[in-house]
């Protein structure tokens, strides 16, 4: 079913196929309705709905801007298609994310990327850096890339993915001090595109102009009222929307001050 507020689709899960323990949220793999496979993340992990509503707004802001990320969904998700779940910690993770949670689409067959993998497009690489350090994702690392390979129709090499994105937008964690961190650096030493060969003064002319009010407001009108409530300091969801709008519209527009340095 398409919601026609923000685009992303609702499906609900009809069964629960396996957890997968390769991240400290316990995701799990989810067939549903529409008899697509996800890889869900829950509301109820010890991450909590920030992470949520991070991996929606970098998701579908990379989305926008020409990078592939799997499809993003809502998940109805009620803990009985689950029963046969025999961990007792998954089962409580699972009986605290009843109702919406997120789902992403399963690649069947995609890899890990690891930074000595052959054929990486340095222009495409340098757009992942600077959405990277634009939307201050500080777990995109040498060591963890969330990166996957999956060959696309056309191409010989498979072809880059962008997965997990919770980590990002970490001043909406402190929305009391994110007007000083709108211009704040970032640290690229350790993410695992990063290179001095990258030109980011020309991934920053292709995109930052395109970080527009106007885009932004259509990617955060995906997140789900009910990850926005309770949100000290603001009154409506709506109030909460805007100041993510708000803050990464400036910061596309100063984008100069956090550029990876020497690599501009």
């Amino acid at each position: 079913m398409e919601n026609a507020l923000d685009g992303l689709r609702t499906v609900t899960a009809v069964r629960y196929v396996t957890p997968l323990r390769s991240g400290g949220s316990v995701p799990g793999v989810v067939e549903a309705d529409d008899l697509g496979m996800y890889v869900v993340k829950f509301t109820g992990s010890a991450q909590g709905r920030k992470a949520l509503v991070a991996e929606i707004i970098v998701g579908e802001l990379a989305r926008h801007l020409g990078l592939r990320v799997p499809e993003l969904v809502l998940v109805n998700f009620d803990p009985s298609v689950a029963a046969e779940e025999p961990h007792q910690e998954v089962q409580d993770l699972l009986h605290a994310s009843a109702g919406l949670n997120l789902g992403m689409d399963y690649l069947p067959g995609a890899a890990d990327f690891t930074p000595d993998a052959p054929g990486v497009d340095p222009v495409e690489a340098a757009r992942i850096l600077w959405l990277d350090a634009f939307t201050v994702n500080v777990d995109r690392t040498v060591h963890s890339s969330n990166l996957m390979t999956w060959p696309t129709s056309g191409h010989q090499q498979p072809r880059l993915w962008l997965i997990d994105h919770g980590a990002s937008l970490v001043f909406h964690h402190r929305w009391e001090s994110a007007a000083d961190a709108v211009g704040k650096a970032y640290d690229f030493r350790s993410h695992a595109l990063g290179s001095p060969g990258l030109d980011m003064a020309a991934a920053d002319a292709e995109l930052a102009h395109r970080v527009t009010p106007q885009l932004l407001r259509r990617v955060v009108a995906a997140v789900p009222d009910a990850w926005l409530t309770d949100e000290p300091g603001f009154g409506t969801p709506d109030d909460v929307r805007n100041a993510y709008v708000t803050h990464l519209a400036t910061r596309a527009r100063v984008s100069a001050r956090w550029l990876p340095g020497g690599m501009s």
